[in-house]
């Protein structure tokens, strides 16, 4: 059933002898120096600014430890502050009243919004939702003018 018919074999034939007779296209006459240019460029360019495989050696291994030494800290840090909440409820300073107190705060305060979600229609989210896209699209695109307005210098030939 996934089989193509003898019908689409034929024209895909044919499709391909029509193709490979046409004449090869000849590169400007300015591509060579350009990507030549840009290769020299991107070889100029110093370690930090190419791709992490092309970082000497030493510089990975201490991005690395680097990286996993953050990992680590936020890793001690959670385990810090499980002790000094633990602490603070041992000592008293954090009872059940003050736990409970602060549920009702956040339970209020998720209520509201609640209220305020219910309260307003429907179709002013949708708008809400298709402005912020609107506007994000319009941010995109004013960052790519932008950068090509500051950053891309125009070049003979192109």
């Amino acid at each position: 059933m996934n089989e193509p018919s003898e019908n689409e074999e034929r024209i895909a034939r044919l499709v391909d002898l029509t193709l490979r007779q046409l004449p090869s296209r000849v590169a400007p006459s300015t591509l060579e120096s350009r990507v030549l240019g840009e290769l020299a460029r991107r070889a100029a360019l110093p370690w930090w600014r190419r791709s992490f495989a092309h970082w000497p050696a030493a510089a990975r291994a201490v991005f690395l430890l680097m990286c996993g030494a953050l990992v680590g800290g936020a890793y001690l840090t959670g385990g810090w502050t499980a002790a000094a909440v633990h602490s603070l409820r041992e000592s008293g300073a954090l009872s059940i009243g003050t736990v409970r107190d602060g549920m009702a705060i956040m339970t209020a305060a998720g209520e509201l919004a609640a209220v305020f979600a219910h309260a307003i229609p429907s179709t002013w989210g949708y708008v809400g939702l298709t402005a912020g896209a609107l506007l994000y699209a319009f941010l995109f695109a004013l960052g790519s003018a932008a950068y090509r307005t500051l950053y891309l210098t125009p070049q003979d030939g192109r």
